[in-house]
C-alpha cells in the first residue's frame, strides 16, 4: 500500500483454545499473555519499549481457533522491530517467576468477565449450542484450571504448536515485497526444538437436538435478555456462512429489518434486537440478542419462531435481498481501507482456511438470489431445533 506509511504485521498461529488438552483449557489465552515476558536474549519490556519508542503499538488475541500478535508501526521502523516480535513468537522463555504473576493478571480478567451479564449469557448459550465441543468453552478457562498448570505444561505447548506450518505472517502497507520477503524469512528461521504435548480434543461437529433451554438469574442485572443461537456451516462451506451472514441482516440489521421493525418498531415488545454471525473454522453460530422484560419472554421467542418458520416458506422480495447485500459489501469494502484491517483479513482467512478466500466474499454474497436465500434459511433456521438462554434480574 504506497500511499500510507504506516506497516501492520500481523502474525497468526493455530494454536488457539481448539489446541488445548482437555485437561488445559485456557492455557492458549494465558501463553498469549507470557509470550510478551521475554527470551533468554530479549528481557520482560524491552519489547515493549523497541515498539513504544517508535510511536508504534502492538497487542494480541486469542479465540478458539488461533492467536495472534500485531505491531503497528512507521514503515521504515519494520526492519528493526520485526526480529524482535519474531523472537518472542519463537523463542518465549516463559520464566517461572513472571507465570506466577501473570497469571494473577489473567485470573483478574476472567472475574472482570464473570462479572459481565452479558459474558455470562453469551458463554452459557455456547455450551448450550455446541455441548461437549471446544468450541464450547470459554478461552480464558477457570481459576481451578489455571491454578493447576505449570510452566512445563506451558512451554510444551509452545513448542508444539508454535512451529512453522502453524504460523501465516502477514505483513501490509508502505513497504517493498522483496524486502519484506527477505525479512520475513531471516526473522522466522530458528524455531524451537518441537516438543509433543497432549493432543487437543478432536469432538465432532455439535448438532442441535430440539429445543435447548436455560434461565440464569443474576443479581444486580437491570434488564432481562434473551439469547437464542442457531449452528451454521464451517469455512469449508463458505457459502452458506455467507448466506447466513444475509439472513442475519435481514433479521435483525436496522429499523427495516423484520424482526427489529416488528419487535421494537411496531409491538414495542423489545428495548434492543441484535443479531451476529460468528463464522470459525469447524462451525459457525448466528445468535441474536434481545433486551426485554422478562414477562414478554414467552411471546417474543414465539413470534421470532414464527418468523423463522415464514422466512423458510414465503419468498423473499429482490428489494429486501439487495438491501442485506448492498449492506454486506459496503461493510466489506470499508473494512478494507487500512493496513490494520487488511492483514486481519488475510491473516483470518489464511490460518483457518486458504488466504485466497479473503476476497472471495461480495462474490459470494452477490450469487445470492430470493430463492436461494430461503433454501439455505429452511436449512439452517430451524424453529424447533436450536438454543436459548434467558437472563433473568434476581
Amino acid at each position: 500500500m504506497e500511499a500510507t506509511p504506516v506497516a501492520v504485521a500481523d502474525v497468526w498461529v493455530r494454536a488457539g483454545a481448539i489446541a488445548e488438552p482437555a485437561e488445559w483449557p485456557g492455557m492458549a489465552h494465558f501463553l498469549e499473555h507470557m509470550i510478551f515476558k521475554g527470551t533468554e536474549r530479549l528481557p520482560p519490556g524491552v519489547f515493549d519499549q523497541e515498539i513504544e519508542s517508535r510511536g508504534g503499538l502492538t497487542n494480541a488475541a486469542t479465540s478458539h481457533d488461533y492467536a495472534h500478535f500485531y505491531i503497528t508501526l512507521e514503515a521504515a521502523a519494520l526492519p528493526q522491530t520485526l526480529p524482535y516480535l519474531a523472537e518472542l513468537l519463537l523463542h518465549a522463555a516463559i520464566p517461572a517467576d513472571e507465570f506466577v504473576r501473570e497469571r494473577a493478571v489473567v485470573l483478574e480478567e476472567i472475574r472482570q468477565a464473570d462479572d459481565d451479564p452479558n459474558w455470562l449469557g453469551f458463554q452459557a448459550l455456547s455450551a448450550l449450542t455446541y455441548q461437549q465441543h471446544a468450541y464450547g468453552r470459554s478461552v480464558l478457562g477457570t481459576p481451578a484450571q489455571l491454578n493447576s498448570r505449570s510452566p512445563e505444561e506451558m512451554r510444551c505447548f509452545h513448542q508444539t504448536h508454535y512451529q512453522p506450518e502453524n504460523m501465516t505472517v502477514v505483513v501490509t502497507g508502505g513497504i517493498s515485497l522483496a524486502e519484506t520477503l527477505e525479512l520475513v524469512q531471516q526473522s522466522f528461521s530458528h524455531f524451537p526444538p518441537r516438543s509433543d504435548c497432549l493432543p487437543g480434543e478432536s469432538a465432532q461437529p455439535p448438532v442441535i437436538k430440539g429445543m435447548q433451554r436455560q434461565v440464569l438469574s443474576l443479581p444486580r442485572l437491570e434488564q432481562g435478555r434473551l439469547l437464542m443461537a442457531w449452528l451454521g456451516p464451517g469455512i469449508d462451506r463458505l457459502s452458506d456462512a455467507c448466506g447466513l451472514d444475509l439472513l442475519t441482516v435481514l433479521l435483525c440489521e436496522g429499523r427495516s429489518s423484520r424482526l427489529v421493525r416488528e419487535l421494537r418498531e411496531e409491538r414495542q415488545w423489545v428495548q434492543a434486537i441484535s443479531g451476529s454471525f460468528s463464522l470459525q473454522k469447524g462451525c459457525s453460530l448466528l445468535s441474536l440478542t434481545i433486551w426485554l422484560e422478562t414477562h414478554q419472554v414467552e411471546r417474543v421467542e414465539a413470534t421470532v419462531r414464527d418468523r423463522l418458520t415464514e422466512l423458510a416458506t414465503q419468498p423473499i422480495s429482490p428489494a429486501e435481498l439487495a438491501r442485506c447485500q448492498r449492506l454486506l459489501c459496503n461493510d466489506y469494502a470499508f473494512s478494507t481501507e487500512t493496513p490494520g484491517q487488511l492483514a486481519g483479513l488475510y491473516g483470518y482467512y489464511g490460518t483457518i482456511a486458504q488466504s485466497h478466500l479473503a476476497v472471495q466474499y461480495p462474490r459470494f454474497i452477490q450469487a445470492y438470489t430470493p430463492e436461494s436465500l430461503q433454501q439455505l434459511a429452511a436449512s439452517y433456521l430451524s424453529a424447533e431445533r436450536y438454543a436459548a438462554v434467558e437472563l433473568r434480574p434476581d
